[in-house]
């Protein structure tokens, strides 16, 4: 069963392609299974990054996580979700990422915006 955001607080829209798409990270980190919709993020490239934290390491059980980069060619993008989540959600999502990533508000296909992690320029 999901749970859904705790009524009358503000919902924020974050956009993932990597791991807090995995059932386990979002339980470990949101305490519950995020709710989201497809999307694509427009203008970006995905690589991957090798990721040392033990802590991330455990929580995601992968040694490699995507990460993005701002692309040159307009029709670059990247496949993802785009969840709705709150404002305590989204610190938690922050302290999940390692230091590689920065969070920035970013195009969707869909026409919207998200948050979503980037890699540090």
């Amino acid at each position: 069963m999901t749970q859904k955001a705790a009524p009358n607080t503000r919902i924020i829209r974050l956009f993932s392609y990597g791991t807090l798409q995995l059932e386990a990270v979002q339980l470990d980190t949101f305490g519950r299974r995020l709710e989201g919709t497809a999307d694509a993020l427009v203008g970006f490239k995905q690589t991957f990054l090798e990721i040392t934290d033990p802590d991330v390491l455990k929580i995601s059980g992968e040694r490699f996580h995507p990460i993005v980069t701002p692309s040159t060619d307009p029709a670059d993008s990247v496949s993802g979700t785009v969840f709705w989540i709150t404002a305590e959600e989204l610190a938690a999502a922050d302290r999940y990422e390692v230091s590689d990533y920065q969070r920035v508000e970013a195009n969707l296909a869909s026409g919207g915006t998200a948050w979503v992690y980037v890699k540090v320029a």
